[in-house]
């Protein structure tokens, strides 16, 4: 969950900067890029992504406009959310991050709209809900187009500024939402034993989904400052060799 932006990470350049340097005069084997059905395939699902995220983002735009408040616009924009949200599992070893890095992200994202969102539906009203909404339909419409464009080798300056930079605020936005809404779900997890596991049974097993859900916000302490200073890393490495390219030009 709280790497809603981990793959803007993952590998400098990302799509866009892979084949820009893939030979140089030293001799160095050029990587070989995705053939043209694969090319194909993954410009169809990248469009298809950005098109979905563009719908979430009209939604709560059109929802918000239509009741003049921005309380529970979940509701607006559920059913597409868990259905793109979800759809990413596809993308797992075919973007061009790290495998480790998407899989993490794709799967607290997915873990976060079903065993939280949508099993305790208590939470569904806070607004912390809206908040890593909001975090996540900027971002994913910024990374699906980055890769699109990328694989088209048309990447527009704009859009890489705009991957490697917007993340400073949409990271923390995210990730408070995540943790806040989490920590909403507490007490209803704890008064309805949601998914807990208790003894005696004849598996002999007990599984506590309260003590499991604390277990995951304490995993943002190590994990938050780690991929938050490596993608200010990433952003000064990519934009400033983007900078020095230019000067060449």
């Amino acid at each position: 969950m709280a790497a809603a932006a981990a793959t803007a990470a993952a590998k400098g350049n990302g799509g866009g900067g892979g084949r820009a340097g893939t030979g140089d005069a030293s001799g160095t084997r050029k990587k070989k890029g995705p053939g043209p059905l694969a090319t194909a395939y993954l410009v169809i699902y990248n469009v298809v992504m950005t098109a979905g995220w563009l719908v979430i983002a009209v939604g709560l735009v059109r929802a918000y406009l239509a009741k003049g408040s921005y309380h529970s616009l979940y509701y607006s924009i559920e059913k597409p959310l868990k259905f793109f949200q979800t759809g990413a599992l596809l993308e797992v070893g075919i973007v061009p991050s790290s495998v480790v890095l998407t899989s993490f992200q794709v799967m607290s994202r997915v873990f976060l709209i079903w065993a939280v969102t949508h099993s305790v539906k208590e939470v569904q009203t806070e607004d912390s809900v809206l908040l890593f909404v909001i975090a996540w339909t900027i971002t994913e419409i910024i990374r699906y187009s980055f890769y699109t464009f990328s694989l088209l080798n048309h990447l527009p300056y704009l859009i890489k500024w705009a991957r490697y930079t917007l993340f400073i605020v949409l990271y923390p936005m995210g990730v408070s939402g995540e943790l806040l809404t989490i920590y909403a779900a507490l007490p209803f997890v704890r008064q309805a034993g949601l998914y807990s596991i208790s003894l005696p049974n004849k598996y002999n097993f007990s599984f506590d989904y309260y003590a499991f859900l604390i277990l995951i916000m304490i995993s943002y302490i190590p994990i938050f400052p780690q991929l938050y200073f490596h993608m200010i890393h990433q952003r000064r490495k990519v934009l400033s060799h983007t900078e020095e390219h230019k000067k060449f030009e």
